[in-house]
C-alpha cells in the first residue's frame, strides 16, 4: 500500500496548498480511517511526515514510544511536497469566498466521517 500512503500525502499537499491545513485535518483522520491506524500511531506518522515543518522534539516523542510508521512518513512527506506546490499556484486563481466554503464542506465532511467510524 505504499501508493495510498503517497496519496494521502498528495491530498494533503493539495488541501494545505489551497486551506493550509494538513496533518491534523487530512493525514490523522486519513491514517486512521484508510489504512487502520490507531490514532496515536496516526498522530506520530503525520508529525513524521511534517518532522520539520512542524517539529522535530514532538515526532521525537513519538518515536521513542514507537508509535511512527517511518515509510508511510516518508511517503506523506513526498506527497505534500508535489501536492503542496501544485494546489498552491491553482489556489491564486480561486476567489476566497470559494476558498472558504470549500474550506468549511471538508471540515463538514471529515466531522461526520470520523463521527460515524469512531469505535
Amino acid at each position: 500500500m505504499p501508493v495510498l500512503y503517497v496519496v494521502i500525502g498528495l491530498i494533503a499537499g493539495l488541501l494545505a496548498g489551497v486551506f493550509g491545513i494538513g496533518g491534523g485535518i487530512v493525514i490523522v483522520p486519513a491514517l486512521a480511517l484508510w489504512m487502520g491506524m490507531a490514532q496515536r500511531r496516526a498522530v506520530g506518522t503525520s508529525i513524521a511526515a511534517l518532522l520539520l515543518p512542524v517539529g522535530i522534539l514532538a515526532a521525537w516523542q513519538y518515536w521513542n514510544e514507537g508509535n511512527i510508521d517511518v515509510r508511510g512518513a516518508l511517503l506523506i512527506a513526498l506527497g505534500i511536497t508535489v501536492g503542496a506546490f501544485i494546489s498552491a499556484r491553482y489556489s491564486q486563481g480561486v476567489a476566497p469566498a470559494t476558498l472558504q466554503r470549500g474550506f468549511a464542506v471538508l471540515l463538514l465532511i471529515v466531522a461526520v466521517r470520523m463521527w460515524v467510524k469512531a469505535s
